[in-house]
């Protein structure tokens, strides 16, 4: 019974004195913080239940101040899409937001002197496309084939007390094919706020030649293949004849997976890239 008495006993705030509901508690290191506190911490701040009482109350005025400062921060450049990034010239300051009110909600002033890093990676996203075998039933191309997706990301390393760093996703419609020009745009707008944050870093590329794309760990597997004299094979070269696999191609056309020289589906070249 004392189990379920310390389950219900009702609990309070230690920052605003609030009392906090069944499902209202977001635990600290050595106390308990209500929902609306919370929400008022910065959103880029991910350690609150190893945070002491002493050092959320810290943050909370941190935070009135930054919506105080606010006030006074023009934006003079703006890049990105859904979340952008703001930037004030004459303080110095930047902002990363989704809002189109940021004002109201509250986003962190950043100096642009404590920005450490800021790398653009492009992780690819795929999910397999399966045909009806003859009864029917789910079933897998033979190889296997896929749709995919290509996710910009934007890590921006700072020096800050309260966060290492802001993350967020630049592309607004991700792309399918590495091979059509907005693949490229995207890696292009990524360099200039590489360009923009780190000047001395990162030069302003006019020619983006390769990307290096991260699979996913969980989608990483191998893929079955059948060769031309009708070997089925898991390696990259034939068990029965010796042949090499054949490389995956999207045609850029038609979108269509390829292995041959010419797209089955509309004829189009395999292009030399």
């Amino acid at each position: 019974m004392a189990l379920f008495g310390n389950l219900f006993e009702k609990k309070h705030c230690d920052i605003c004195g609030s009392e906090i509901g069944l499902l209202g508690n977001r635990k600290l290191e050595d106390g308990n913080l209500c929902k609306n506190c919370a929400a008022k911490l910065s959103p880029w701040f991910s350690d609150r239940r190893r945070s002491t009482v002493e050092e959320i109350r810290a943050q909370l005025e941190y935070r009135e101040q930054n919506k105080e400062n606010l006030a006074g921060f023009n934006p003079t450049e703006i890049y990105g899409h859904k979340t952008k990034i703001y930037i004030d010239d004459t303080s110095g300051k930047m902002i990363v937001t989704r809002s189109s009110k940021w004002r109201e909600e509250n986003p962190d002033l950043i100096d642009l002197d404590k920005i450490q890093d800021c790398i653009v990676n492009v992780i690819e996203h795929k999910e397999e496309i399966y045909t009806k075998d003859k009864d029917g039933k789910r079933a897998s191309y033979n190889p296997k084939r896929y749709n995919y997706e290509y996710e910009y990301r934007i890590e921006i390393t700072v020096d800050s007390p309260y966060y290492p760093e802001i993350s967020f996703e630049l592309t607004d419609e991700r792309p399918t094919d590495k091979h059509r020009y907005n693949f490229k745009e995207y890696a292009y707008e990524g360099n200039r706020i590489q360009h923009r944050l780190l000047p001395e870093k990162y030069p302003l590329m006019e020619v983006i030649e390769q990307l290096d794309v991260i699979t996913q760990p969980d989608q990483v597997e191998s893929e079955n293949w059948t060769c031309e004299c009708g070997q089925e094979n898991t390696g990259n070269f034939c068990s029965n004849c010796g042949k090499p696999k054949p490389i995956r191609w999207f045609c850029p056309d038609c979108g269509r997976e390829n292995y041959g020289t010419f797209c089955i589906n509309c004829g189009r070249k395999k292009p030399e890239y």
